[in-house]
């Protein structure tokens, strides 16, 4: 057995020998194939280890009940960093790398940092302050302007880059966190979840005001999303040019699922209810005078004469 096992290492020893001796040369640095391998495993090992690490502490991060969502978000993203961190330094230390070899490299990557990356280093930075002062957290349903519209939609991840915003047509957008530090945005659940929701609608002069409001509180409260407290109110906003126009005030409680079926519910009621009821919903009307000149009395004659040619 103590043959057999000195055999195994000379085969190893030579075996080692024979890859180290595959090798070359670059300026002052002799690079074999032998460390070559090993440069690899290393890489490979830090890697992959550093992917587990950070896979296991989300998980634990997670269990902990004694934090609320945007911490246990920060905690993983921190964390995620730390063992990132940790691996890396970890790997130079293993190959023996001088720290003093890479201040030519740190300089370079500052210069990138300085002008390529300052933008991804922003983003990184505004998403751990979003994090920390909780303005912005997953569940939240936010507004933000694109110069276009509004992104309306429901905060589910916040990543080191960009914010995911899922609407209610199952459109994911991912906003950069910047533009969420810089601009501004409607947090529709920031220290309530409840929302007020103004459906405007007209009616027709002559009609009973008093009428059509309970008609349309009748209207509001049938919508199952409609909160009963705070109750629904309908308020006299003005007196338009060709209506009556009123504003229906009521609550909800979960935006998250948007607010266009709301309105649809409560408008439909409320037609229902007026046809039956005799409240009239107005159409725009516009009366036209024309003033008497001699063109106008031309034209009338010429219209007159025309008419009078014409048999019946």
């Amino acid at each position: 057995m103590t043959r057999h096992m000195r055999d195994l290492s000379r085969m190893l020893r030579d075996a080692r020998e024979a890859i180290d001796s595959i090798s070359i040369d670059v300026g002052h640095y002799h690079i074999s194939l032998l460390n070559a391998v090993w440069m690899i495993f290393v890489v490979l090992c830090a890697f992959y280890g550093a992917r587990l690490a950070a896979r296991i502490g989300r998980v634990m991060v997670r269990r902990i009940t004694s934090l609320d969502a945007t911490q246990k978000v920060l905690t993983e993203k921190l964390a995620t960093m730390a063992i990132w961190a940790l691996a890396f330094f970890t790997a130079i230390d293993v190959l023996g790398i001088s720290l003093t070899a890479l201040t030519v490299f740190s300089g370079a990557f500052g210069l990138a940092i300085g002008f390529g990356l300052q933008k991804t280093f922003g983003n990184m930075i505004a998403g751990i302050i979003l994090l920390m002062d909780r303005s912005i957290k997953p569940g939240d349903v936010i507004a933000v302007s694109d110069g276009k519209g509004n992104t309306f939609g429901e905060v589910k991840r916040i990543g080191l880059r960009a914010v995911s915003v899922t609407t209610r047509d199952n459109r994911e957008y991912l906003i950069p966190n910047e533009i969420l530090m810089t601009s501004q945005v409607e947090n529709w659940s920031y220290s309530s979840r409840q929302v007020a929701i103004s459906i405007p609608v007209g009616i027709a002069y002559g009609s009973d005001i008093d009428l059509a409001e309970r008609l349309l509180l009748e209207a509001a409260r049938s919508a199952p999303r409609v909160l009963a407290h705070p109750e629904p109110g309908v308020l006299l906003s003005a007196f338009g040019p060709s209506a009556i126009e009123m504003q229906v005030i009521c609550w909800i409680d979960d935006p998250e699922m948007g607010v266009g079926n709301v309105r649809s519910q409560v408008l439909k009621a409320a037609w229902h209810l007026f046809r039956r009821q005799g409240v009239e919903i107005p159409f725009p009307q516009s009366d036209v005078h024309l003033r008497d000149s001699d063109g106008l009395r031309e034209v009338a004659r010429i219209l007159a004469a025309r008419g009078g040619s014409q048999e019946p």
